[in-house]
């Protein structure tokens, strides 16, 4: 009893130590300072939600690691989904190897991965820009929808796909009815993922990005004169989002997980 107390009180502690810093900046986004920097508590207000768009280079930076967090998580766990049942579900030549380079691009650093991808793009004359940072982004994150999609694929059966061929059902109408039902809480697990990895990186982007301006970019060149606080609003309402989606593919997976025994009681 005193080990399980003892256990739930580390564990607390370290929660509350994750937490400490994006609770910081959730409450310095109602600050209100004096000057540029946004380092000491002045008073609380409002205005920064209601003036959230006002920096117009910051919005546009926000814009288009938004929009770089949506081309790669779509192509990225499409792709990496494939991937993953193909390992799974088949056996072929080089199946072995091929699992090794999946975890190749998540084991390197990321500046020699951005060295690297510079190396290549300035080799085939390629124009540094947003297209770019969506290949460099979609190259990181399969690898870890790969992982993440594997993860549950590798314990399902086949036998409820089994049952609904025997039942007539072709493979096409297989895949959408059974299979995939089953997977998309790793499916989407590894979405926000990848959204959260592209959202988040700066290391990478900065060898690729050229004149594209990402938020973590944007954020770090502003930290030498003074960051608004309306990075912290921004900060926060990605943080929510983020939470909001990871309830929402808790409550779905739950849902799914327990789509296997009705089908028993069946």
């Amino acid at each position: 009893m005193k080990k399980g107390r003892g256990l739930a009180a580390y564990t607390g502690l370290v929660i509350i130590y994750l937490f400490i810093p994006i609770a910081i900046m959730i409450l310095f986004g109602f600050n209100d300072p004096v000057g540029r920097f946004n380092f000491a508590w002045q008073g609380f207000t409002l205005d920064w939600y209601r003036r959230l768009f006002e920096v117009e280079d910051l919005t546009e930076a926000l814009r288009n690691s938004l929009l770089a967090a949506a081309v790669a998580t779509v192509i990225s766990t499409i792709l990496g989904s494939l991937m993953a049942l193909a390992l799974t579900r088949y056996r072929f030549r080089g199946r072995g190897l091929l699992n090794v380079f999946i975890f190749l691009p998540m084991a390197t650093p990321e500046v020699v991965m951005g060295v690297s991808l510079l190396g290549l793009f300035v080799t085939l004359d390629v124009a540094r820009g947003a297209l770019t940072v969506f290949i460099a982004h979609i190259l990181f994150c399969v690898s870890y929808v790969v992982v993440t999609v594997k993860a549950r694929t590798s314990g399902l059966g086949r036998e409820y796909e089994e049952a609904a061929q025997d039942l007539g059902a072709d493979p096409w109408t297989t895949f959408w009815t059974v299979t995939f039902p089953m997977i998309f809480p790793g499916i989407m697990a590894a979405s926000l993922l990848a959204a959260a990895l592209s959202v988040d990186d700066y290391v990478i982007t900065s060898f690729n990005a050229g004149p594209f301006q990402t938020f973590p970019l944007w954020v770090y060149g502003a930290s030498r004169i003074g960051v608004p606080p309306q990075v912290n609003v921004m900060g926060t309402i990605l943080f929510m989002v983020g939470v909001i989606s990871v309830v929402i593919s808790l409550l779905r997976a739950r849902r799914a997980g327990a789509m296997p025994a009705m089908l028993d009681r069946a």
